[in-house]
């Protein structure tokens, strides 16, 4: 990643991952409202201007990972190939997602990744910034669609099943990993059921669920 940087480049990514680091260790040992960002700061050997020239505010410390996969899905879609659907190319991408154990798709089991789980699912203000972050990637994937020829209201329908069904895969992953399971003994049930809802988002949903 630092390779081809300038010494300049390199020392701030070291010096924004040392501040990433630093503050889940002590939002992991005394938790989120309990941490001030002097103290991570202090922690991180920087002063604390330099924390806030790296993020805004003290939620963007265990967000900005986060932040940074906003865009992933309307991406996806803006770049699936020809003749893909946009549910073909979500299922692709979110596949190799688990293959790979991106922690983007609930499959990281480390105990950083899930110390920050932990603590944003028990802290209002964090969830409260992930419900907007879902809300930007829905918004981002509805600007792609409407490029495309969409009409508005179509784009919003498609856009919330499809943003639906990969937060739900993600919860459920989440679930798993925060219940004892390891990344990879859900890796293949985290296949099965990502195949099953992008397939009935592709067929549409026709009987499913008739009353016998």
């Amino acid at each position: 990643m630092s390779e081809g940087m300038g010494l300049r480049e390199r020392k701030k990514i070291q010096t924004r991952r040392r501040l990433l680091a630093e503050a889940a260790r002590l939002f992991g040992e005394r938790g989120f409202d309990q941490v001030s960002v002097a103290e991570i700061a202090e922690a991180a050997d920087v002063s604390k201007m330099t924390v806030f020239n790296y993020f805004d505010s003290k939620e963007d410390l265990v967000l900005a990972p986060m932040a940074e996969h906003i865009g992933d899905v309307a991406q996806v879609v803006r770049d699936r190939a020809r003749g893909e659907s946009a549910v073909a190319g979500m299922r692709r991408q979110f596949l190799a997602a688990i293959e790979r154990r991106d922690p983007a798709v609930g499959m990281s089991d480390s105990p950083v990744a899930l110390g920050l789980l932990q603590l944003i699912q028990q802290t209002p203000a964090l969830l409260t910034r992930t419900y907007a972050f879902f809300a930007r990637t829905d918004e981002l994937l509805i600007d792609v669609l409407v490029e495309e020829g969409e009409e508005p209201a179509v784009a919003r329908i498609v856009a919330a099943q499809l943003i639906g069904t990969r937060n739900t895969l993600i919860a459920e992953n989440h679930r798993r990993l925060l219940a004892g399971d390891s990344a990879d003994a859900i890796a293949s049930d985290a296949v099965l059921l990502a195949e099953r809802a992008f397939g009935l988002l592709e067929k549409g949903l026709g009987d499913f669920a008739t009353r016998p």
